[in-house]
């Protein structure tokens, strides 16, 4: 019986490491430093709160961190800083700025923290649920670590969309411009 039960146990422990869960009892700075390093374009990172739902699907990895937000935001860019091929787009949700203090105590700390954390990088902000579908719809597609934190604010979780990190919104529409540009210019050749 002892052994069966023994069995059972590591089953299920194989079966959800193998869906992308790390227990927060290992070090989840490893496992960011690692899954940072494989990420890439179109890839996201949320940094979330307590409540933050857990998602079974495949491309998505969950790792559990006995951190706050602000420390794993902060801890999250200064690895993305370090790497050359990615740079986030940051979203905070729309309703954390309008969450009382008086309701969710702790939550104006936390805004400045998190504001502090994002090593002055911009944000955007965007509905939560707006957010998710975001989310749902990358996960089909392309990966989404999930650090979920011991924050219990709400709507305090932090979405980081990443993109090329040597390749700008700017230097893309360049590109874009210049092949339509070369398209039309064919078109318009006379024919011989």
């Amino acid at each position: 019986m002892r052994y069966l039960s023994r069995a059972i146990i590591m089953t299920l422990s194989s079966a959800m490491f193998g869906c992308g869960f790390t227990s927060y009892r290992n070090d989840w700075k490893s496992s960011v430093n690692h899954q940072v390093g494989q990420l890439g374009y179109r890839n996201w990172i949320v940094i979330a709160e307590a409540s933050f739902p857990a998602h079974s699907r495949t491309g998505v990895s969950q790792v559990n961190s006995d951190a706050g937000i602000p420390e794993v935001v902060d801890y999250v860019l200064n690895a993305l800083e370090k790497t050359q091929h990615v740079k986030p787009n940051i979203y905070l949700t729309r309703e954390l700025r309008a969450v009382e203090n008086d309701v969710a105590p702790g939550i104006d700390i936390l805004r400045d923290q998190i504001k502090t954390s994002l090593h002055s990088h911009e944000s955007t902000e965007i509905e939560q649920q707006s957010l998710l579908t975001l989310i749902e719809s990358a996960q089909g597609s392309f990966d989404v670590l999930v650090i979920r934190t011991s924050t219990a604010l709400p709507y305090s979780s932090v979405f980081l969309e990443l993109q090329p990190g040597y390749w700008d919104d700017e230097s893309e529409k360049r590109l874009r411009q210049r092949i339509s540009r070369e398209r039309m210019e064919k078109l318009a050749r006379p024919v011989p």
